[in-house]
Parts: structure tokens; C-alpha cells; sequence
């Protein structure tokens, strides 16, 4: 058996949009599934892309991949990686696969000079959290994920002064 990691390229958009899906099956959040491809497409590889994506092969047929961005750690004064998405087709669980989309993660991350790689897991995937467990991943329980989106989002930053005295190439 032959693991391969490769960049993702915008010939594979309609790849990294079945695993994007079929992430979201095994996640039971297809519901949520919104994206249009093209769009997709032009988010990620379009002139300022805004993550990247590492397609991984087992015996060149592509079973996985990971999606990922930098974030910033002001306490560290160093980026780092974030992992948005983590997929490995059920039929190549055990292959290593997952193992080796996280090291060739951790390797980059340490390339770049990152303080950490960071992620969220559903606190029902037992097997996922095993799995990071073993890899030597921590929980951070005294951290709270919140968000904003769709009309609070579009309220939020509605609100009076929310680009007061912003000029320039911000955003």
C-alpha cells in the first residue's frame, strides 16, 4: 500500500467537493452543506486563496484530505495552522492515511514556523478522538467555540461605526 500527499489544484474542485460532502454525511451535517462550487473553487484557488488543501491518495486513488488556513497565536507572536476539515473515506481508515495528512501538517506547520496546529472534533466522534489522542493532541476544555453567522453576522457588522476610521487595504 502507498500513501500520497499531494497539494490540491484546481483541477481537483470537484474532488475536494465530494469529500467536502461526504465529510459532511459522516458528520451528520449535510444539511449545512451550502457552499457553490464555483465559488468554492475561486475561495480556494483563485488569486488570494483563502486555505489550502492536501489531497491524500492510497495506492493512487484520492481517499482523504485536509483543509487548512493560518490563524495567529498574539500570545505565542507566531501562526498558526488551523485544520478545518479532516476526511478519510471509510474504506481507507487504518491505512495510515489520516496519520499522515496530520504529520504532513505538523512538518509544514514547523516549516513555517507555527506555534501550534489546531482543530475542533465533534464531541460525538469517539473514533476521531481517539485517534488524535493517541497522536499526542490535547482537549482544550477551558476554551468555548462561538460564532457568528447569517443575520447576526450581516447585523453585526451593520452596526453604527463598525468601519469608523478603517482605511486603507484592510480586508
Amino acid at each position: 500500500m502507498t500513501i500520497t500527499l499531494r497539494p490540491a489544484t484546481s483541477a481537483d474542485l470537484p474532488l475536494v467537493a465530494r469529500l467536502i460532502r461526504a465529510l459532511a454525511e459522516y458528520e451528520k451535517l449535510a444539511h449545512e452543506v451550502r457552499f457553490d462550487e464555483a465559488v468554492l473553487g475561486q475561495k480556494l484557488f483563485g488569486p488570494r486563496p483563502y486555505a489550502e488543501v492536501v489531497i491524500g491518495e492510497v495506492d493512487g486513488v484520492a481517499q482523504g484530505f485536509a483543509l487548512f488556513f493560518h490563524n495567529f497565536s498574539t500570545f505565542e507572536g507566531k501562526p498558526g495552522i488551523y485544520l478545518e476539515d479532516l476526511f478519510v473515506q471509510p474504506e481507507a481508515r487504518g491505512s495510515g492515511l489520516g496519520k499522515a495528512l496530520l504529520a504532513h501538517l505538523a512538518a509544514l506547520a514547523a516549516e513555517r514556523d507555527c506555534a501550534r496546529l489546531e482543530w475542533s472534533v465533534l464531541d460525538w466522534n469517539e473514533p476521531a478522538i481517539g485517534f488524535y489522542k493517541a497522536l499526542g493532541a490535547k482537549f482544550m476544555d477551558e476554551w468555548t467555540v462561538m460564532r457568528v453567522d447569517g443575520t447576526a453576522l450581516a447585523q453585526l457588522g451593520a452596526q453604527p461605526g463598525a468601519r469608523a476610521g478603517i482605511s486603507g487595504a484592510i480586508g
